[in-house]
């Protein structure tokens, strides 16, 4: 980071209700490191620290809301401060009335300003107190007609880098004879391809290496299953992405998990690196275990 560049810093306030927690979730999956509850006062602080990190934390969002109680009082002044320093900009989350009640009935949970009074009573305070902050705001999203991954779009296209992957991709080789792995998505098993292993040149080899690569990949049948099987993942991937799915696992297996899982992995990952929004990545569990 450059001397001129600035780092970015949002506040994230709203309507207790409205979404605060996914938008900062949102943002934390886009890479932004994210404090929740902050007091008011406590933002001049941050700002502080983040413009004397050295970029070490390049963009920072804190979560400020009625939650800090009498603390919050002071926020309108803190953020009209804060906002003339030029790099801070302040979201607002904003949502009808009768939404906000139904979404406190749903959790069992009583609105922070509510005390003896009705779950109305509770947000038509919150939202007096509001009005300014408001008004005020750089960005005010309402989310009455938005469910979680709607709104965790709209985070996304408001905040994400040009060209940022929507969705992280592992393709994982394995050996079944290791094991199934727990943590994926999708398997697809290429033992139905002639295994190199029975090839004397071939055996020491990889699926990393020419030869065992072009041997597996000119075996009848392994071109028609990459062609078919990258086509089916492409709707699939496009899907996580509008289901804001940050990260899937596609395993491929073999044998030993050296020669046909490797090779297939990694020309499989090479057909869906253009698919947009998707940033892949390979990785091979149990190559060098035999």
């Amino acid at each position: 980071m450059t001397v001129e560049e600035k780092n970015e810093f949002l506040i994230v306030t709203g309507m207790s209700g409205a979404g605060r927690s996914t938008v900062a979730n949102a943002l934390e999956d886009l890479g932004w490191y994210v404090v929740d509850n902050l007091p008011p006062q406590m933002l001049r602080p941050l700002l502080d620290l983040t413009d004397l990190g050295g970029g070490a934390l390049p963009k920072v969002a804190a979560v400020v809301d009625v939650r800090g109680r009498n603390l919050f009082n002071d926020f309108p002044e803190v953020a009209r401060a804060l906002r003339s320093r030029g790099s801070v900009r302040v979201v607002f989350l904003d949502a009808s009335d009768d939404v906000l009640v139904r979404r406190f009935e749903s959790v069992r949970r009583p609105h922070p300003l509510q005390e003896d009074g009705t779950l109305l009573d509770g947000i038509r305070l919150e939202r007096s107190r509001l009005t300014l902050v408001r008004e005020a705001a750089d960005i005010v999203i309402d989310t009455s007609e938005l469910n979680i991954h709607q709104l965790a779009t709209q985070v996304f296209e408001a905040f994400s880098e040009e060209g940022a992957a929507r969705h992280r991709l592992t393709i994982l080789s394995f050996g079944f004879k290791y094991g199934l792995p727990t943590d994926v998505d999708l398997v697809a098993d290429m033992r139905f391809l002639p295994n190199p292993f029975w090839i004397d040149e071939l055996r020491g080899l990889t699926g990393q290496d020419a030869p065992v690569r072009d041997y597996v990949l000119s075996r009848e049948g392994a071109t028609e299953f990459l062609d078919a099987y990258a086509t089916a993942l492409v709707p699939v991937l496009e899907g996580y992405q509008r289901e804001n799915k940050g990260h899937s696992t596609v395993a491929v297996g073999c044998t030993g998990g050296k020669h046909r899982s490797v090779a297939t992995a990694e020309e499989l990952a090479k057909r869906l690196a253009s698919i947009p929004g998707v940033a892949v990545n390979v990785r091979h569990r149990d190559l060098g275990r035999e």
